[in-house]
């Protein structure tokens, strides 16, 4: 994957559903994606456990989410990624996300064959701190 292509979706991008994202300031989650807030991304928190965060309404699942969605950031264990994929797939989302860690080969796969831009196994933090610093 050309490191390009990660700076032409980061910078064709605006809002970014962050499944599995944490309430708590000291999960990666969280400190993530007030990173990438505070560098004017719309932050659309997914998860059934919590109602809001970082000024932002959670929802249970990519489903209930009401807008448009440029990027799904999935920060789940890998075992969980196959149905998450599946949502986005639906929603034909632009781009998938895995944070580092979070590796499905089968999920990736589908999700390239249905035309969405996959990265895997890398933090999108670091990658968009890397190119626009």
């Amino acid at each position: 994957m050309p490191a390009d292509a990660i700076a032409e979706l980061l910078q064709s991008s605006r809002k970014i559903a962050v499944v599995g994202l944490s309430s708590s300031p000291l999960r990666p989650s969280h400190g993530v994606a007030a990173y990438m807030q505070s560098n004017g991304y719309k932050i659309i928190p997914v998860n059934p456990e919590i109602s809001n965060v970082l000024g932002e309404k959670a929802y249970p699942s990519l489903l209930d989410v009401p807008e448009k969605i440029d990027i799904v950031n999935i920060f789940r264990r890998s075992e969980h990624v196959a149905p998450i994929v599946d949502q986005a797939i639906q929603l034909k989302v632009a781009a998938i996300w895995m944070q580092e860690g979070v590796v499905h080969d089968q999920a990736a796969e589908k999700a390239r064959r249905a035309g969405i831009f996959v990265v895997m196994d890398r933090c999108i933090l670091k990658e968009h701190h890397a190119r626009f610093g």
